[in-house]
């Protein structure tokens, strides 16, 4: 038999023990009582407040002290049925509670299943077990504290609506060591629509103590109202605030001494700052919580640092446009539009990022394509009019030149000393060139790469790694690496969850990063999923208000990588670090934060990228496709591959007719990379439209080297010329085609000239004087045509016209009808002697 005080009550239940049906209906019989006295007791405070105090109430009409009766069956800490009473909130409707066990060994049930399901919590508690208080997002609560099929919130922030919103503004220290203060701030905003009486904030530690799977990181960010696995409020360290008018926030700031927390050692442990109703008869009642982690590493602490590689992409979306503009004295590029201006500039996400790493231990990540954009920047440019322009001549100047010099010379002095990996030119989108049918552009995207190396080591003065590729997401299965193997992507970037080794030490999505070497020779060099998951979900704002976004990241971030040093705490292991590739500015501080924190702390150490590719550990891909439809949904669609592929046969037919083939050919080339960029997964209809401007650069490029119309020609005498006007619209001299002339009627009219070659100046139109001999009066149908003398191949559309012939000598009359009457004769004959046989 155990006895049990009801707080708040003055009522102690006794509680048999094992059989006892009599002692259970009696406990039914009590229980049963004191629902309906406190029901009709309790006055109703509104539906934003239906999590209980930490007294316990219904909600519904029932309400319920630490256990109600369940068809004549006793739950302690449990939940009420009959669909009435809920426990803190919750609707209790046939689900058995499973039982967990307190630090004192007394066996308690700890949770309260819903529509069947049955929730625990392991753990610390009061001697009586671990109490759960209420339900997660979708009810069922697991053994390790995880809710299932719960609904993720933002690195803590509790997804149901309480009448108080809670942020958290700092937490100081990030990294508690042993002794000292634990300070915390932050802001409390009435949302509830009627004023609140005065309230008290304070601090809870997780029941379980420390966190020892990362899978339960993510339940304490999913759990959502308060619970027993919250653990006890931390006696006499409370901030106690004045009453809440409607829409009010306030500031506080709490001090709590380290000791104080309980802390069991190194690790993750749940941090939970509440607000309750400081007065009246709902004094403890739960009005707002917000929910983030603590990470302790105590100094005797002795783990096994994690080799950490930490990459820098500083990437940006492609701006230069396939078209130029050439002047007297240079060519210069057409940019799409003038961002990069702001980008370069002081302040500007790409120089902040500059500035930002310069002198951490990161591995820089960079696109041979931006360094062109800034070198292109800084020698003179133009910006189109509106994306996608095919007329140079309406573009207007660039006004980013200075500050595309400044921020090169800002990277030339970062990376000094420092791993560089350079991309495949214009980074190009892997997993869609793979997927759909990009074999034709593997040669082009091969040569860009190659390029792109040596714009990189020329330019920053270091000797770039090159041959990694970076799928969209990490995900790599056969296909994609088959096609990065023939780019000439010896490394790829892959994310754990997709890449397996014969002796993982962690299996479930631990961390097991490192290198892992592939059939066919390649090398995937697995990263930190959850860590990546994270810092791509996150958006902070770099201002003050994104100052709780930016805290929970960090505190979510120190928490995952202490608690995959403690996995293992005796391995030498490795944790790579994959952010965004436009990494927002105040995810790159959080993450340098992190990295610095866990170095100083001793869970962290640096590591370059050549280490972490050292002795590759045999693997395979997992097997499953594992690739969410949304990705799918972001590829390039295979018809634009198809149209990319169509434009680089194009693109060659055009080099053909030019006298400075080199310079267009590279413009246009950089263009069709830049076409295929998996920057453009973030904006397809960018995607579309920059293809497009492509297209109709090409179409407008090969259009303006045409014959201009002409209807009639007279030729007077049996030898004379015709002139042909070719138009030469490009901004350069037409070389590599020449001029054919066909009759319709050859007995009467014949061009002596099989083919002239045509030369134009640029913007200029050229006469070409085709002769011809003429045999009979009368109009002769003739059609020209250009074709580039490299192949013979057909340029443009033809030209028909006629060409009247007029007064040609009677000799030449005679001879052409004595020849027309040999020709008669001799059919004549023909048939008269295969009439005799």
């Amino acid at each position: 038999m155990r006895r049990e005080r009801m707080a708040g009550a003055g009522v102690e239940v006794v509680v048999v023990g094992r059989g006892g049906t009599y002692g259970r209906t009696v406990v039914a019989t009590v229980t049963t009582i004191l629902v309906a006295i406190t029901s009709a007791l309790w006055t109703p405070a509104g539906p934003a407040e239906a999590v209980g105090s930490a007294q316990g109430r219904g909600v519904h009409g029932g309400a319920m002290a630490y256990g109600c009766a369940v068809h004549g069956g006793v739950t302690a800490y449990g939940c009420a049925v009959h669909g009435g009473a809920t426990a803190y909130g919750r609707e209790f409707r046939g689900g058995a509670a499973t039982q967990g066990r307190g630090p004192s060994g007394g066996t308690a049930v700890s949770g309260c299943g819903v529509y069947g399901a049955a929730g625990t919590s392991h753990g610390r508690g009061s001697s009586a077990g671990s109490v759960v208080y209420g339900p997660g997002a979708s009810g069922a609560v697991t053994a390790s504290g995880r809710e299932a099929h719960g609904a993720s919130t933002a690195h803590g922030a509790p997804s149901r609506r309480y009448p108080v919103s809670v942020e958290l503004a700092s937490l100081t220290p990030a990294v508690v060591r042993q002794g000292g203060e634990l300070r915390v701030s932050g802001r409390v905003t009435n949302t509830s629509g009627r004023r609140l009486g005065a309230v008290r904030i304070g601090v809870r530690i997780g029941a379980s103590g420390a966190i020892d799977t990362r899978g339960e990181l993510s339940a304490v960010a999913r759990r959502t109202p308060l619970t027993r696995a919250d653990g006890p409020e931390v006696a006499n360290r409370t901030a106690r605030l004045a009453p809440l008018e409607t829409g009010a926030e306030r500031g506080f700031r709490l001090t709590v001494p380290v000791p104080d927390l309980e802390l069991d050692g190194a690790g993750a442990y749940a941090l939970t700052v509440n607000v309750v109703r400081a007065d009246g008869a709902r004094a403890g009642t739960v009005l707002g919580l917000t929910r983030t982690h603590l990470s302790a590493y105590p100094d005797a602490t002795r783990l096994e640092p994690l080799r950490t590689t930490v990459l820098w992409p500083v990437l940006d979306a492609p701006r230069i446009e396939a078209l130029t503009l050439r002047t007297q004295d240079s060519v210069l590029p057409v940019f799409r539009d003038d961002e990069l201006t702001a980008a370069f500039g002081p302040g500007g996400r790409l120089r902040r990022l500059v500035e930002m790493g310069k002198g951490q231990p990161v591995t820089w990540v960079l696109d041979p394509d931006l360094i062109v954009q800034a070198q292109a920047m800084a020698d003179g440019y133009r910006v189109a009019r509106t994306p996608g322009d095919s007329d140079p001549r309406q573009a207007a100047e660039g006004e980013g030149g200075e500050a595309a010099a400044d921020w090169l010379a800002a990277l030339r002095t970062a990376v000094r000393g420092r791993e560089v990996i350079a991309l495949p030119y214009a980074d190009p989108d892997l997993t869609s060139l793979a997927r759909g049918g990009g074999a034709p552009l593997t040669g082009l995207l091969r040569r860009a790469s190659r390029t792109g190396r040596s714009v990189v080591d020329r330019a920053l003065g270091v000797h770039a790694r090159a041959g990694v590729g970076w799928p969209a997401g990490g995900e790599l299965d056969d296909r994609i690496a088959r096609y990065a193997k023939k780019l000439g992507l010896d490394t790829v970037l892959a994310s754990g969850a997709g890449v397996a080794t014969a002796g993982e030490l962690v299996s479930e999505g631990a961390t097991d990063d490192g290198a892992v070497s592939l059939e066919g020779g390649t090398t995937a060099l697995r990263y930190d999923a959850a860590i990546a998951s994270l810092l791509f979900a996150s958006h902070p704002a770099a201002g003050a208000s994104g100052a709780p976004a930016r805290l929970l990241l960090r505190q979510r971030l120190l928490a995952e990588t202490l608690t995959a040093a403690r996995e293992l705490p005796n391995a030498r292991r490795e944790l790579v670090m994959v952010p965004p590739r436009r990494m927002p500015l105040a995810v790159a501080r959080v993450l340098l934060t992190v990295v610095a924190e866990g170095r100083k702390a001793g869970w962290l150490a640096p590591a370059g990228f050549a280490a972490a590719l050292r002795k590759p550990t045999a693997g395979r891909l997992r097997g499953f496709d594992g690739y969410p439809l949304a990705r799918h949904a972001a590829e390039l669609p295979p018809d634009r591959l198809a149209a990319v592929v169509r434009d680089r046969r194009r693109m060659r037919a055009l080099a053909k007719v030019l006298s400075d083939a080199r310079a267009t050919a590279a413009s246009v080339r950089a263009a069709l990379a830049r076409s295929v960029a998996t920057a453009w997964r973030a904006d397809p209809a960018g995607a579309a439209s920059y293809q497009r401007g492509v297209s109709r650069y090409l179409t407008a490029s090969i259009a303006s080297v045409r014959l201009v119309p002409k209807s009639t020609v007279v030729v007077a005498g049996g030898s004379a010329t015709i002139p042909v006007t070719v138009d030469n619209g490009l901004q350069q001299d037409l070389t590599g085609v020449e001029l054919r002339v066909l009759s319709s009627r050859p007995e009467r009219l014949t061009a002596r000239d099989r083919a002239v070659p045509v030369q134009a100046s640029r913007a200029v139109s050229r006469t070409v004087r085709i002769r011809v001999e003429a045999y009979a009066n009368g109009p002769v149908l003739l059609t020209a045509r250009l074709y580039t003398t490299a192949d013979g191949r057909p340029w443009g559309a033809p030209m028909t016209f006629t060409a009247d012939v007029r007064s040609v000598p009677s000799g030449a009359v005679l001879f052409v009808l004595g020849g027309t009457g040999l020709i008669v004769l001799a059919v004549a004959f023909r048939l008269r002697r295969a009439r005799r046989r």
